[in-house]
């Protein structure tokens, strides 16, 4: 045999090796050895409930005082990861946004109590009203309301 072909039957006989160390590689005991496991840091970096729930708190209350229903000054507890919002407002879309405020800083549910004033309700309900009438209104149809002139 010459140099060359010593060569070439050990580079054959290499990828053999390598073939057959991946077949056994695979083998159910090999994949015990070689799981991956959870690095110690992550299992350390989950809080208990009650840290996740106080910096839950913390964050709906930052979004709350960043947004325009801060001069509301609702009331947010959070346990278990479920926030309650109490308090009043005037501002019948508020309640909607603190709901999804809420979400946003991280809730798993939210219990929105919160009331909405009487006034803003009835201002609700003429705008509703005003709205239906005009689109009862047809095109061709003379309106209630004379156009003003310039």
């Amino acid at each position: 045999m010459n140099m060359r072909t010593i060569r070439l039957a050990a580079a054959i006989l290499s990828v053999a090796g390598v073939a057959f160390g991946a077949d056994a590689a695979s083998s159910p005991a090999k994949q015990a050895q070689t799981a991956p496991r959870p690095p110690a840091a992550a299992a350390k970096s989950q809080k208990p409930p009650a840290q996740l729930d106080t910096a839950i708190e913390a964050a709906i209350r930052a979004k709350f005082a960043k947004s325009k229903i801060a001069e509301d000054k609702f009331k947010v507890r959070v346990q278990g990861g479920v926030a309650t919002i109490e308090g009043r407002t005037g501002v019948i879309q508020h309640k909607g946004v603190a709901t999804r405020l809420a979400k946003t800083g991280g809730a798993a549910a939210v219990n929105n109590h919160i009331q909405i004033d009487d006034a803003a309700r009835q201002k609700a309900a003429a705008n509703l009203e005003q709205g239906r009438r005009r689109a009862q209104i047809k095109r061709g149809d003379a309106r209630s309301e004379a156009p003003q002139q310039r």
